[in-house]
């Protein structure tokens, strides 16, 4: 079963400082068919005006992802972790028993574009942890370069859930495929540029549920970034 989630669709909020959409419901923005897909529960797109960000605030039993795609993005947290993020940076911080942290946009003078993302983990109330790699543009093109995963294999971020992100980077002539195994959905999210998924044509910030399918098939693409995440149903 295919499900397409446009962009156009997706809840809004502007605080001046601040434009964000959101995939799933959050914040102010409520909607009984958009709570999440599996243990996914956040995608957040988010624009940050140059020295603004999210002031200090707690978290708790979350699995949150940073995936850096235009600026710098700094962060601080009570366990000590600073740094600031770049495109190609991919920042998992998970919450556990409790975490406080801010997130800034480092530059003066740009933007930050990033999406947020979160992931409800398999267990309750662990000490929390930091996690940030880099993975390059080369890494991600032509191929799905896996970023997080439940163990860290292959070189990727490691959260407490049984998924995995997968990125790519995909030009004309590109074509992926990715297998689901049995008792597993996938949620499709474009970045930018545009990419037929599963027969379905989706351009940037828009996103597809697959439900008891075989295989993601990627194809058709044009100056598409796209992350793939592989879930439990």
């Amino acid at each position: 079963m295919l499900n397409v989630r446009k962009s156009n669709e997706r809840g809004a909020a502007s605080f001046g400082w601040l434009n964000s959409q959101h995939s799933f419901s959050f914040g102010h923005y409520y909607d009984l068919k958009h709570m999440g897909f599996g243990p996914l529960r956040v995608i957040n797109e988010d624009h940050v005006a140059p020295g603004r960000g999210f002031d200090s605030h707690g978290h708790r039993d979350m699995e949150i992802i940073s995936y850096v795609l235009e600026g710098e993005l700094a962060h601080q947290d009570s366990m000590g972790n600073g740094s600031v993020l770049r495109y190609g940076d991919v920042q998992r911080m998970s919450a556990g028993s409790g975490v406080v942290h801010s997130e800034y946009n480092h530059s003066k003078q740009e933007e930050v574009h990033f999406l947020q993302i979160w992931i409800e983990p398999n267990t309750k109330s662990e000490a929390p942890g930091y996690e940030e790699k880099h993975f390059d543009a080369a890494s991600k093109q032509g191929r799905l370069r896996l970023i997080a995963s439940n163990d860290g294999r292959e070189g990727s971020v490691s959260m407490r859930q049984d998924a995995a992100i997968y990125a790519t980077i995909m030009g004309n002539g590109d074509a992926l495929s990715h297998q689901l195994a049995a008792g597993r959905q996938a949620y499709v999210h474009v970045i930018r540029g545009s990419v037929t998924v599963n027969g379905v044509q989706l351009s940037g910030g828009d996103a597809l549920k697959l439900t008891d399918e075989e295989a993601v098939q990627l194809a058709q693409a044009d100056a598409a970034e796209i992350l793939v995440f592989d879930l439990p149903q």
